[in-house]
């Protein structure tokens, strides 16, 4: 039989498939090549009833989150704080190359613009990354953000992140209130909030497919390369087409369209800073020594 993984808990993986949840088993292969069953993956697998089946392949994936474990992602909502914790351009351009990375399409969501203050900050914020072609949500206070943010769910596989205390769990709380997901207040001594989500669990929400997935405050660049990153930012991209050398990297180049463009405003500053900075942290990267197999 056929279906989709819907959620993975203490080695058991439940499958969605013809109406009916599956409790299944992965095969001891499964160990033996490597290989591990995600949430959101397509897969074959064989049971006589509901409690007792067993995986035998997972289907070809489109993409795969490793923090959270989520497979074939249609699009990504980053939930970023204005106030508590304080926006920063840094961490949402990191989420935005991870998944351009990963052929996953944004949407950026502006939480907790009520707590703050500076509303000229959050006019810039939306208007920063719409430029650049992103979808950008900002909460309101009644439900017109969130009826947004539902119109784009229908047939779709969306995964939330963002830094912790954010507030995911209780945006989608917001949106179907019977889901009761655990959330937690902001630590003052830390400033970030404490991991409240503890499985990945695929919620029918809207015609579509939503993960609530544990917020992190920090993502590293372990897959990739300098030569692709500049490729993760579209503006960049867009840009490149104009520099004197086809694979510019934009920082000691001459005739470079893209610092041209940051000195006359037509991209961001943030962004740039953003990317020299992303691009050291690879550069400086420790290599990965995969054994041969």
């Amino acid at each position: 039989m056929k279906g989709q993984i819907r959620k993975a808990l203490s080695g058991f993986y439940y499958v969605q498939s013809d109406g009916e949840l599956y409790q299944t088993r992965a095969r001891g292969n499964f160990r033996n090549r490597k290989i591990t069953p995600l949430v959101g993956d397509e897969v074959i697998f064989e049971s006589s009833n509901l409690t007792d089946g067993y995986l035998l392949e997972i289907l070809p994936r489109k993409n795969e989150l490793v923090r959270p474990a989520v497979a074939n992602v249609d699009q990504g909502v980053i939930v970023t704080s204005m106030v508590e914790p304080n926006f920063s351009y840094n961490l949402l351009d990191r989420f935005l190359v991870t998944l351009e990375y990963k052929a996953i399409e944004p949407i950026i969501y502006l939480s907790k613009t009520d707590l703050s203050d500076d509303k000229e900050k959050i006019k810039e914020v939306v208007a920063c990354y719409q430029e650049i072609g992103y979808t950008v949500i900002a909460a309101t206070e009644n439900n017109e953000a969130i009826n947004e943010l539902e119109r784009l769910f229908p047939n779709r596989l969306t995964v939330f992140m963002g830094q912790s205390g954010a507030g995911k769990s209780t945006l989608l709380n917001r949106i179907v209130p019977e889901l009761d997901l655990e959330t937690a207040a902001i630590s003052e001594s830390l400033g970030r909030g404490k991991h409240t989500t503890r499985h990945v669990e695929l919620i029918p929400i809207a015609e579509g497919l939503v993960a609530d997935t544990p917020g992190f405050s920090s993502i590293d660049f372990l897959e990739i390369e300098a030569r692709e990153l500049p490729k993760q930012f579209p503006e960049f991209f867009e840009a490149s087409h104009d520099c004197r050398f086809r694979e510019c990297m934009h920082i000691n180049e001459p005739q470079c369209a893209v610092k041209e463009r940051v000195e006359s405003g037509e991209i961001a500053t943030t962004r740039y800073e953003n990317y020299v900075q992303f691009l050291e942290e690879i550069e400086k990267r420790r290599p990965v020594y995969r054994k041969k197999k």
